[in-house]
């Protein structure tokens, strides 16, 4: 399966933007064998993940209500990154940010995703 690598996360100052990537290592999201939903999720310490944003294989997006207005998610034509964009960045929003695929639609739901990356920190200084 595509090898998922994040990059993009760091410190930023209440207010602020960071702008994430998850790139498809060696592969593109379009060549698998099914067509794959991206998403986000985010995990801060003693939470559970949660569903941020994800854009599904026909290009449709979802979003969580407490980024709506703030966060966008988008995928580069090749089809090999997929970026979440964070503007106006609240302490709140401070969390490990991950990617993960699954077929064809999104879920919120993060033990429906067989494909995780790494992960990146996010901290919002207040």
């Amino acid at each position: 399966q595509v090898q998922l690598v994040e990059s993009g996360g760091g410190l930023v100052q209440s207010g602020g933007s960071l702008r994430l990537a998850c790139a498809a290592s060696g592969r593109t999201f379009s060549t698998t064998a099914v067509p794959t939903a991206v998403a986000w999720f985010r995990q801060a310490p003693g939470m559970e993940r949660e569903f941020v944003a994800g854009i599904n294989w026909n290009g449709d997006t979802r979003y969580a209500d407490s980024v709506k207005g703030r966060f966008t998610t988008s995928r580069d034509s090749a089809k090999t990154t997929v970026y979440l964009q964070m503007n106006s960045l609240k302490p709140e929003d401070t969390a490990v940010y991950y990617c993960a695929t699954r077929p064809v639609v999104l879920s919120t739901t993060p033990g429906l995703y067989n494909n995780w990356g790494q992960g990146t920190q996010v901290t919002v200084s207040s």
